[in-house]
Order: structure tokens, then C-alpha cells, then sequence
């Protein structure tokens, strides 16, 4: 499940240094000058998950291979990309064909990094990039809606439905909404997302503090908080400098490190955490002597299509799932324990996997 979310701001924001310390790679040039960031940079991540090393000590496990999640590093974006301003058409494609988006906003003074407006502003700076992406979602709609309606006229239902959608979307952006506050019927959401809105996608407003505020925040972490909460999207504060100095340290040194600042664990891993829930992802998990492993699915999956995630053979031929909790399974000390303890389910083709279900399927090709 190759789901991708891209990391978007304003030059000199600390995009890249934030990939950087995601991917533990130098792989974006993070330099003091914008678009220095030319081709969008993608980096694979695993996503923490501490039930896994549990999960694998259990089951003797020789090998750990948790779930993933892609980041791409789009180059920075500045007011009048909409309309080809800075590397501004072939950015805003880049973000097109992510699955959600997390704002990156500076909240962080230093006079030795210059901002491409000339001061420190989040808000301000959350603004111009969605105001950007809010016209360039304008421009591609309203150049369809003539094809569109020639064709509905006709009689075409897909194109008719195509009509009321892109309708739906123009109505909240020309009152300066994003798309994604547009209400769309459940039966609709496959052909909205065909629509590849912009400002449809899923949004995580990053505050990229400087150490001092690493475990607190600040004043402006708290704005862009505020706005999240506003704007219906999740928030999370992290210093991108420390994050990238942390991700170059070894376990000993790195928990050290974490200690003097005060943090329980690195910002990195709420950030990614934060960036699967916002996909509606969930994890189920395999366990046993060759490996541990970490699936993802989307909340609300059932067997057989968590199945079809390790192969389509097993969605095609599901039979059953047999089924433990997490908590059964470690409390019971692994499949044994819980088969003997009557923990163990049998689950048909109906069943709604649950985060941190531990399966193994039936199947019949």
C-alpha cells in the first residue's frame, strides 16, 4: 500500500531538513536559498510501532518488518505559484499525486535564515500556501465545467455526477474554503477523489519550533494549533533541527540526548504516527518464527480484504481468519496460549479488522 504524503511550505521553512531527518539521509539539499529543493526528493519510512518488538520477542521471531509510509519533499512553494510564479505548476503536481499533505509552518526566529517574505509569520505563511492551492483547484475546475455540462446534457451519468461534484467543490472554494470542507455523500467519495483536488486532501500542519521549544512549543506552535483545530486538520509541533540531529545518534546515545530535552521519545515518531491516522490507516499484524510483521489497511477493512494486502490469492480464496487480540496475545504468551485459553477466533468474510489484531488466514486457491 504505497500511500504518500507530501511535505509542502514556504522556502526556508525546514522542509528538507525534515525529510532529511525522516528518511536518515542527507539525500534533500537543505540549504539557506529558495528552490533549493529542485525534483521532489521521496523517502520510505517505517512507522514506529513498539507492539512489533513485543509481538516478535513472543513469537521468536527472526526478522521485523513493520509497516511503511512514503514522504515526498516538494520544493517551496511562494505566492504565485498558481500561476507559475517560482517552480510553482510543476510543484503543485508534485502535490497532486500525494495522498494527504502536511504543512510545514517556520515558528522559529533566527536572523541568519532569511524568509522568502521578509519575517516570521505561521500564519501568515499557512495562508499563502493555501490560498495557492486553493486557485490552482479553481483554474482546473473551471476549465472542465463546459465539457462537463455539454456531456451530462447529453445524458452521460458519469459526467453528470462528475458536474455535481465539481460544482460541490467550486461552491467552497470561490467562498475561500478548501475543497476538503465540501460534504460528499459516501456513495460519491470514489469519483470525488478522482476529481485530485489539491485542497481535498487530508492536512497535518507541522510547527517547526527550535530546540528551546522542542517539548513545549511556543506562542506560534499554539497559533498553528489554534488554526488546525479551525481548519478541521491535525497539528503537530517538532524541532526539524534537533529531529535531524537526532536521527544520526545510535540508540544509547539517542535516548540520552532525548533525555536532556526533555522529550519521551523523538518528535519524529508522533509526526508519522499523526500522518498514518490522518490516511485512516490501521495496522494488523503476522506473527511467528520467520518474521513479525506490521500490515496496513484502512479503518473499517474487513478479513478478506486485509487478506489481499499480503496477496490477492488470499482476498480471492478467503476462508477464515483466525484471529487473537493484542492484548490476548501477549498477555497469554502468544498463539498457544490463547488458542488454549479460548482466545483464539475464528472469523468469516464479515469480520471488521480491529487495530492490533494479530491473524493468520485460511485460504483456497
Amino acid at each position: 500500500m504505497a500511500l504518500k504524503v507530501a511535505i509542502v511550505g514556504l522556502p526556508n521553512v525546514g522542509k528538507s531538513t525534515l525529510f532529511n531527518a525522516l528518511t536518515q539521509t542527507a539525500s534533500a539539499q537543505a540549504a539557506n536559498y529558495p528552490f533549493c529543493t529542485i525534483e521532489p526528493n521521496t523517502g520510505d519510512v517505517a512507522v514506529p510501532e513498539p507492539r512489533l518488538d513485543k509481538l516478535a520477542e513472543i513469537a521468536g521471531s527472526k526478522e521485523i518488518i513493520p509497516a511503511r509510509i512514503n514522504f515526498v519533499d516538494v520544493a517551496g512553494l511562494v505566492r504565485g505559484a498558481s500561476k507559475g510564479e517560482g517552480l510553482g505548476n510543476q510543484f503543485l503536481a508534485n502535490i497532486r499525486d500525494c495522498d494527504a499533505v502536511a504543512f510545514v509552518a517556520r515558528c522559529f526566529e533566527d536572523d541568519d535564515i532569511t524568509h522568502v517574505e521578509g519575517k516570521v509569520d505561521p500564519i501568515a505563511d499557512l495562508e499563502t500556501i493555501e490560498i495557492e492551492l486553493m486557485l490552482a483547484d479553481l483554474e482546473s475546475l473551471e476549465k472542465r465545467v463546459v465539457n462537463l455540462e455539454k456531456r451530462a446534457k447529453a445524458g452521460d451519468k458519469e459526467s453528470a455526477l462528475t458536474l455535481k461534484l465539481v460544482n460541490l467543490a467550486l461552491a467552497e472554494l470561490k467562498e475561500g474554503r478548501p475543497a476538503r470542507k465540501a460534504v460528499v455523500a459516501a456513495e460519491d467519495e470514489k469519483a470525488w477523489r478522482m476529481l485530485q483536488l489539491l485542497t481535498s486532501k487530508p492536512a497535518l500542519y507541522v510547527a517547526n519550533v527550535d530546540e528551546a521549544s522542542a517539548a513545549e512549543g511556543n506562542d506560534m506552535s499554539r497559533a498553528v494549533a489554534e488554526r488546525a483545530k479551525r481548519d478541521g486538520a491535525d497539528t503537530v509541533a517538532i524541532s526539524a533541527q534537533i529531529e535531524s540531529e537526532i536521527a544520526m545518534l545510535d540508540a544509547g546515545e539517542r535516548q540520552e540526548f532525548l533525555e536532556t530535552l526533555g522529550l519521551a521519545e523523538p518528535g519524529l515518531n508522533k509526526l508519522i504516527r499523526e500522518a498514518y491516522h490522518l490516511l485512516g490507516l490501521q495496522t494488523y499484524f503476522t506473527a511467528g518464527p520467520k518474521e513479525a510483521r506490521a500490515w496496513t489497511i484502512h479503518k473499517g477493512d474487513t478479513a478478506p480484504q486485509a487478506a489481499g494486502v499480503i496477496h490477492t490469492d488470499f482476498e480471492k480464496g478467503f476462508i477464515r481468519a483466525e484471529t487473537i487480540a493484542y492484548d490476548d496475545y501477549v498477555r497469554l504468551k502468544g498463539e498457544a496460549g490463547a488458542r488454549d485459553a479460548g482466545k483464539l477466533r475464528q472469523e468469516g468474510k464479515e469480520y471488521v479488522v480491529r487495530d492490533g489484531d494479530v491473524m493468520n488466514f485460511r485460504f483456497n486457491v
